[in-house]
């Protein structure tokens, strides 16, 4: 069953609707579900399909291409020498296909593209020379692949035989929190919405990790057995993640690292003194490569400017791995379930409930009525003063109707109960912000809880809500 999606299915259908042929490129980080999504939508009908191996040399790649044409089909017992060769071949199974659209689908191309293999400029041959010269126009070419930084660099930004030949592009996200909880639901798994949260804020919307989740356990047993037992699924998914991503990912690896010691984020210099990373082109290109992946983000403080731009870590599993894997020194299977409720916990719940609600801007602006204003998210800092206490603000909402939402986001096990001196805290945040960056806009103090805020003698302050309900979305 295809949960959500609905939007990536219509375009990939609408592939086999257009006159001319089409190129099409699925990108996204791994284990999101490209190959299901592509498999699911046009029910494995292909002309040809194939997946290249992790790993392997180009003639263990050229045997496997081999063995796909066969299983597609065709009579063919050697295997090619070059990629022309093989692409050749395919050209031959194709064209002795009955008449209408012929849906190519190749998956994890960038691990084909072997040293000095040529599989790139085969590959461009092939669509040029052959798939869009034919009268038919017939041909449906569907690639995708872990590796985003390759498939990026070598496929959509090429400057050779492909450049501008691509046809259509989808970079598939990660699934929302209602995707996540409709997925829960065709697993028949039981779990309050909380409990739902909690997942998302430890395994994101990576549809692989949730898949790991058993029925008729809690969420702290499912989280102990996924991630500490002795036979842990995804003990080991932190290094094989990165890895699969990127072919050296030393650096990609040093900038999560020092990231996940920052809450707020760094700057890029602060980065390179933190790393050690010599500041050239590829540093650069690991800074990009990460937020094209979604681990990081890059964002403008309000009222700065570009070259003031700050790096912050975003991926949920990430930031799971250095607060509790990379601490479960004893290798105490139950880890999770020893630290509910202690201080550990309780500052993690904090910083990954911040992290959610930035994966679901689009559902706090519905919430908050103002989906249809033209919008932009900042977060905002002061050092302080002899005048000012230094201020922190994580998500500030500038609107084009005159309004600014100040929001606080807080993770509570009930109604959150705002104390006097946090209503103190709450106020003075708003003065300093509006006398140090004289803003003419109101400002609305906007509170992103669970369960809401508890209206009591200091609530008055607060202009609107939006709870965990809101983030689940319609």
């Amino acid at each position: 069953m295809l949960i959500g999606r609905e939007y990536e299915q219509s375009e990939l259908l609408r592939l086999t609707e257009m006159e001319e042929p089409q190129f099409c490129v699925l990108y996204g980080r791994r284990r999101v579900g490209k190959t299901f999504l592509v498999r699911e939508t046009f029910a494995n009908r292909f002309a040809f399909q194939h997946t290249g191996l992790a790993n392997a040399k180009k003639s263990e790649q050229l045997r496997e291409f081999k063995e796909s044409l066969r299983a597609a089909g065709m009579r063919i017992t050697v295997t090619p020498k070059t990629w022309y060769e093989a692409f050749g071949k395919l050209q031959e199974h194709l064209a002795n296909q009955p008449s209408g659209k012929k849906v190519v689908f190749i998956d994890e191309l960038s691990w084909m593209d072997t040293p000095k293999s040529n599989f790139v400029s085969a590959l461009e041959h092939f669509w040029n020379g052959w798939a869009t010269a034919r009268p038919e126009k017939d041909i449906v070419l569907i690639v995708c692949g872990s590796a985003t930084s390759w498939m990026i660099k070598k496929i959509i930004r090429n400057r050779g035989g492909l450049h501008n030949r691509l046809t259509m592009k989808i970079s598939l996200s990660p699934f929302t929190l209602r995707e996540c909880k409709e997925y829960a639901q065709h697993l028949r798994l039981e779990l309050a919405d909380k409990d739902l949260l909690e997942a998302y804020m430890i395994m994101g919307g990576i549809p692989y990790y949730w898949s790991f989740l058993r029925r008729g356990e809690s969420l702290a047993q499912n989280i102990d057995r996924i991630f500490f037992s002795p036979d842990a699924p995804l003990a080991d998914e932190y290094s094989a993640l990165y890895a699969s991503l990127f072919k050296s990912p030393s650096s990609h690896i040093a900038v999560i690292t020092a990231l996940s010691k920052k809450k707020a984020g760094m700057l890029r210099k602060e980065i390179l003194a933190e790393t050690k990373l010599d500041d050239n082109g590829l540093f650069d290109n690991t800074l990009e490569e990460l937020e094209q992946c979604h681990f990081i983000r890059r964002y403008y403080a309000f009222g700065k400017k570009e070259r003031d731009s700050v790096y912050q870590l975003m991926d949920n599993f990430t930031l799971f791995y250095f607060r509790f894997m990379l601490e479960n020194t004893r290798h105490d299977e139950h880890y999770w379930s020893h630290t509910l409720g202690t201080p550990i916990h309780a500052v993690w719940a904090g910083l990954a409930f911040e992290r959610v609600c930035l994966w679901h801007l689009p559902q706090i602006r519905q919430a908050l009525g103002i989906s249809g204003v033209i919008t932009s998210a900042y977060t905002w800092h002061t050092d302080g003063t002899a005048d000012y206490p230094g201020t922190q603000i994580d998500l500030l909402i500038e609107r084009n109707d005159n309004i600014i939402n100040l929001c606080e986001m807080k993770f509570a096990d009930a109604e959150y109960s705002i104390t006097q001196q946090e209503d103190e805290k709450l106020r003075n945040r708003s003065v300093v912000f509006k006398t140090i960056t004289r803003t003419r806009k109101a400002i609305h103090v906007t509170m992103v809880t669970t369960y809401g805020v508890k209206h009591n003698a200091y609530w008055n302050n607060i202009q609107s809500e939006v709870t965990m309900k809101d983030l689940f979305g319609s």
